[in-house]
């Protein structure tokens, strides 16, 4: 048997983690110091590069914008899947700048929408769950709510190599946000987080944990998480769905964060009917931004049932 520390699988993959590492480190630290105009520029590039190559995440935005606009011909949907991947490595183009700007300048880059029934929600001192998509910035929406609502509490999805996660773990605290790590606990912690007027956004338009929920998304059956559900069931906490989207500034660009109305809880019906009522409903909202500004939405895995099922 060869010895686990020499094993040439183990080594590779380690060999890979490290480059992986160092890549995103080097993007932390590179990309700061580039005039911000030169690094969307150069974002855009490999964005394109990205598309060129069609590697299979660009495959699956293509599938699932397939299936969210099948008005579109081939040629409407190659442009699409190009704004579209344009928009996913913007993300990390403001992701690596984002710890160097000022509060201000945070200020500056977001606007915002339906906020009010939150700030009422947050002054009583009760908590504010949102349900959000894959969309726009979420990182940098988070640290808008950090500087402007209060406290913000989320979740955060362990990848790999357990250094990058660290590294991502560090780089969302350092904007203020508290951090749970998925995993078995998770919803225990976010229950004890929800006692006083906090924020919790939650990515919830894939299911990660196997547990989540079918529902009618833009005309497919998809399944989505149920914890923004249950746990506003749970803590008696407000549910929002919450868009978030790229919008162009004097030659640069921000976001645009709505806060949609909040999901009524269902009169009646058992704990789990009210819960798939609930998530349904924020389906029904994100669903209808994502037809209109499908570019935003960043999703380069499956969603949707029939692809989940191995269909096409």
């Amino acid at each position: 048997m060869i010895p686990r520390a020499l094993d040439p699988r183990r080594l590779g993959a380690r060999a890979g983690d490290e480059v992986t590492i160092a890549g995103y480190r080097l993007g932390w630290a590179g990309v700061r110091a580039l005039p911000e105009g030169a690094a969307y520029r150069l974002f855009d590039q490999v964005a394109d590069a990205l598309v060129r190559r069609g590697g299979k995440g660009v495959q699956r935005l293509r599938s699932n914008y397939a299936r969210v606009r099948p008005e579109l011909g081939p040629r409407e949907l190659d442009a699409l899947v190009r704004e579209g991947m344009r928009a996913y490595m913007r993300y990390y183009c403001e992701a690596f700048r984002l710890p160097t700007l000022t509060a201000e300048q945070v200020a500056a880059r977001v606007r915002v929408r339906g906020d009010g029934p939150v700030r009422t929600r947050l002054a009583a001192g009760r908590p504010v769950v949102a349900f959000l998509g894959h969309m726009g910035n979420w990182d940098l929406a988070g640290a808008w709510c950090c500087a402007e609502l209060g406290t913000v509490v989320t979740v955060a999805e362990q990848l790999e190599p357990e250094a990058v996660f660290r590294e991502f773990l560090a780089f969302r605290e350092s904007l203020g946000m508290r951090i749970i790590p998925l995993g078995a606990d998770t919803f225990p912690r976010l229950r004890q987080e929800t006692r006083g007027p906090v924020v919790v956004p939650l990515l919830a338009d894939r299911d990660l944990t196997g547990g989540g929920m079918s529902v009618d998304f833009c005309g497919h059956q998809a399944r989505m998480a149920v914890g923004p559900a249950a746990l506003a069931l749970a803590t008696g906490s407000a549910l929002h769905p919450v868009s978030i989207r790229h919008e162009r500034r004097d030659g640069g660009w921000g976001i645009l964060v709505t806060f949609h109305d909040e999901i009524p809880v269902p009169a009646s019906g058992t704990t789990r009917e009210k819960t798939a009522a609930m998530t349904q409903g924020c389906a029904d909202v994100l669903g209808g931004v994502i037809r209109r500004h499908t570019a935003d939405w960043h999703m380069l895995q499956r969603v949707f049932a029939d692809d989940l099922d191995g269909r096409r």
